[in-house]
């Protein structure tokens, strides 16, 4: 047995070093459209520590609830699962390489309950009696399916790179968290910005509905005044509810978002405060930095990956395959016999598909099309990332230029009001003219405060679409691959 084993080794081992299939390659820059630089202006100098981009907000409660959302979100929780799922695929097809090795052991006791009767050839009868006897056996098998053209081994590869797919997927749902949550904090403080607007102009009206009420009643205007004030008033305070719904629906995705019931975060939050800033400029390299900064681009490969090595699974089921079983087993009547004679098997067999109809070779072509399908998603993913980036850059320098106008606007605006309201008072103008300039400073609080929201946010979506977020150089199926 020794001997048929050491022969069956020597003969396959050499064969299986054959792996059929293509082999991956990364794709080159160029293969995938990636240009030197970006069509936009930016900063191309080497991008900074990315890794906890929301502390430059300088903003401690959004740094506490960012902490609780990487530390509790439920999206993330679902990604951890799919991630640890992803593992142990990768041991279940590891352990294809190996030999499933079994055993049985079994016990009989036989019993002659009555004596019965034995004819023999001659014709003579003998009378049998009572008796019984044990019987102990053990056995153990062996069985091995040797890839002889690299089908496990590529299944292997396939898993491992599906583990890694999982890895970034996990790190990608978190970088969408961090974002998703800083930019609802962005959004509540410009709605807690845009009622604090309201109020205040709500207050105004309301002092200019009584001086309206007064010079009607001294005979000095018409009624037209007062009911244009009320008119105005009512209008401003029929955005309040709005603004109080748009507050409660961020604040209330806050809590969610860390895990918790929707109105977990509102007492945290109810002071008002300053919509974040932010740093004035942010290095973003150039377009290969991004590429390999991001976790959804470098998910993408690895799913490239995995579909290549598919299609040496599919090939391999054209061509023969091997399997090798061996077994040893031994019976006794007693334990102390047990092991005086031992039985040893060993069997091979080499089986091939000589006709399935093309099932075989079809199923070739589909993992190649699901290659191509792979490969085009890849270079999509890259297009996209490099897309977001500019997007994201164009869209911070629009916020950055209206926030200067508008800081400039109010500022006139501001003026305006008070010289018209000064002038109604003394009957120098009339009140469309207040109402106007009154109008014209809502609208300016309005727009800076949306500027400046709009900044913050494409600083988010800025950082977001460079990948900022995560270590890239660390690994994300380590979260899991300490817990065996």
């Amino acid at each position: 047995m020794r001997l048929s084993v050491a022969l069956l080794l020597a003969l396959t081992l050499p064969i299986a070093a054959c792996t059929v299939g293509p082999r991956y390659h990364p794709a080159s820059p160029a293969a995938l459209g990636v240009p030197d630089g970006y069509s936009v202006p930016s900063d191309a100098q080497a991008q900074a520590d990315l890794t906890a981009w929301w502390t430059s907000f300088d903003d401690p409660l959004l740094v506490s609830i960012v902490a609780r959302a990487r530390a509790n979100n439920l999206d993330l929780a679902q990604a951890v699962a799919r991630l640890r799922q992803a593992r142990e695929s990768l041991v279940q097809s590891r352990a294809q390489l190996l030999p499933t090795v079994g055993s049985s052991a079994g016990y009989t006791r036989s019993q002659s309950i009555i004596g019965g009767t034995t004819t023999l050839p001659g014709g003579a009868t003998i009378v049998t009696g009572r008796g019984s006897g044990d019987t102990l056996s053990l056995g153990l098998d062996v069985q091995y399916q040797v890839g002889l053209f690299g089908e496990v081994r590529r299944t292997v590869e396939a898993s491992r790179a599906q583990f890694a797919v999982s890895g970034y997927d996990y790190a990608t749902v978190l970088l969408s968290t961090q974002a998703e949550t800083a930019r609802n904090y962005m959004l509540a403080r410009l709605y807690q910005a845009q009622l604090a607007n309201a109020q205040n102009s709500l207050a105004l009206q309301d002092d200019n509905l009584e001086i309206a009420g007064f010079r009607v009643q001294a005979g000095l205007v018409s009624s037209l005044d007062a009911e244009q004030a009320r008119s105005q008033r009512a209008s401003t305070a029929a955005t309040i509810p709005t603004i109080e719904q748009n507050y409660n629906a961020a604040v209330s995705r806050l809590g969610v978002l860390t895990g918790q019931a929707p109105g977990a975060l509102k007492a945290e939050m109810a002071a008002v405060k300053a919509i974040p800033v932010g740093p004035d400029a942010i290095a973003v390299g150039v377009p290969i930095d991004t590429l390999r900064q991001r976790p959804d681009v470098r998910s993408v490969e690895r799913s490239l990956a995995a579909a290549t090595a598919q299609i040496g699974v599919a090939k391999a089921q054209l061509y023969p395959a091997l399997a090798i079983s061996g077994s040893l087993s031994t019976d006794a009547s007693k334990i102390g016999t047990l092991f005086e004679t031992i039985a040893g098997q060993v069997f091979s067999g080499l089986t091939q598909t000589i006709f399935n109809g093309g099932r075989l070779r079809s199923a070739v072509r589909g993992q190649e099309a699901a290659a191509d399908g792979a490969f085009a998603a890849y270079k999509s993913t890259v297009l996209t990332g490099l897309e977001d980036v500019e997007t994201a850059l164009v869209a911070l320098d629009s916020a950055k230029r209206r926030a200067e106008q508008f800081t400039i606007a109010l500022d006139a605006a501001n003026n305006t009001a008070l010289l018209s309201r000064s002038q109604y008072r003394a009957g120098l103008t009339d009140f469309t003219t207040l109402n106007t300039a009154e109008s014209s400073l809502l609208t300016a609080r309005n727009g800076l405060a949306q500027a400046q929201a709009d900044r913050a946010n494409a600083l988010v979506q800025l950082y977001l679409a460079l990948g900022g977020g995560w270590d890239s150089a660390a690994d994300p199926t380590a979260l899991v691959t300490q817990e065996r």
